[in-house]
């Protein structure tokens, strides 16, 4: 587990202010309010997030200790009032041990999953603990991975919650403590677990898409209500200097032409694809993305490089679950978080380096 807590000096906040300027102007004049949130960290202007990377060649990823999971758990031992988790998949000891702990000590705990994961034992053993648990019980995948302590502070990122995610596949995870963004989460989730509706039934009604948190913009998108896609084609076509990626799967041709055309701009575009999902997935755009000229490698995980990032211009941020194809954009309930800060996107880069140094 490699955390990035934020940075104390105020060189990149009066960055991230000074763009956070530029962009209010240009959404205020395209009549989209720009809402702004103090976190209400006092003398640490910038003290709102926790950024970490799992780290799958560590001791860590072969004694299943110490990953990514447990700064998680930490978190949610730790909550008051209640924890909202999403999650697709659960075999995290560490999580089903703290979630049980936060639901004995009387904060309220509840659980959307992917049915297909009903069954395993650590989603079982929250189910006889009494804390209730829904199954998506959809055609598409309930593909999330976040969580919500005390509609305060949201988790998200690519890595699902399983040991296989945390230990031994190359994930990243965020920590925000934002009430607008917890709201934003929280709305999602009780569509989920209150109003039983999932994919295309899900409504567009997330209620800060777009807001300032001290400097720093962010972005929120839930698919498949949001239009998700059109917003990933907008930021690579606003790119001006470089696009890096990292695809679990990538099977989206609107955002292969998008790359391409970049690239034929002459802007740098390299990115690294799953290797599993670019040779089975039906539709993959690896060889195409590889005849147009850019630098696209296949991963050298075993396991799986699960990343589902963008960087744009060494500025710009985009995680989360959404995996670069049309289910995440049609089918499955899916979260994208997309952050303008520099020094977010250096530590985006130094992962992104590592794996494609190493990708073939």
């Amino acid at each position: 587990m490699r955390p990035l807590s934020c940075q104390k000096s105020l060189a990149p906040f009066i960055a991230s202010l000074l763009l956070l300027v530029a962009l209010a102007c240009q959404l205020e004049a395209g009549g989209i309010p720009l809402v702004t949130e103090d976190s209400g960290s006092g003398d640490a202007p910038v003290d709102w997030f926790v950024l970490y990377f799992s780290q799958p060649e560590a001791p860590s990823s072969s004694s299943l200790r110490g990953g990514l999971d447990q700064a998680l758990a930490d978190d949610i031992r730790r909550a008051g009032v209640s924890v909202d988790i999403a999650a697709q998949q659960l075999d995290l000891w560490s999580l089903r041990d703290a979630l049980i702990t936060a639901h004995r000590q009387g904060v309220q705990v509840r659980v959307v999953t992917e049915s297909d994961y009903m069954d395993e034992k650590e989603m079982q053993d929250l189910i006889q603990a009494g804390i209730p648990v829904l199954g998506d019980q959809h055609e598409g995948l309930m593909h999330n991975k976040f969580v919500v302590i005390d509609r305060l502070e949201v988790c998200t990122g690519s890595m699902n919650f399983t040991v296989n995610g945390a230990y031994r596949n190359d994930n990243n995870l965020i920590c925000v403590r934002s009430k607008n963004l917890a709201d934003d989460y929280t709305t999602e989730f009780e569509e989920m677990f209150v109003d039983k509706h999932f994919g295309a039934g899900s409504a567009a009604n997330t209620p800060y898409q777009t807001f300032g948190l001290n400097g720093t913009l962010l972005e929120v998108y839930f698919s498949p209500d949001d239009g998700t896609a059109a917003r990933l084609l907008a930021l690579i076509h606003e790119a001006r200097e470089s696009i890096y990626f990292l695809a679990y799967s990538f099977t989206s041709e609107e955002l292969a032409d998008a790359l391409i055309v970049q690239a034929q701009a002459g802007l740098h575009v390299a990115g690294v694809i799953e290797r599993s999902q670019a040779v089975s997935n039906y539709g993959t755009q690896f060889d195409r993305l590889r005849q147009a000229g850019i630098d696209v490698r296949l991963d050298n995980n075993p396991r799986s490089m699960h990343h589902k990032v963008l960087i744009l211009d060494k500025e710009v941020v985009v995680t989360g679950s959404y995996n670069f194809s049309y289910s995440a954009e049609t089918k499955n309930d899916e979260n994208t978080l997309i952050i303008h800060r520099p020094d977010i996107a250096a530590s985006f880069i130094v992962e992104f380096k590592r794996i494609f140094d190493q990708a073939r």
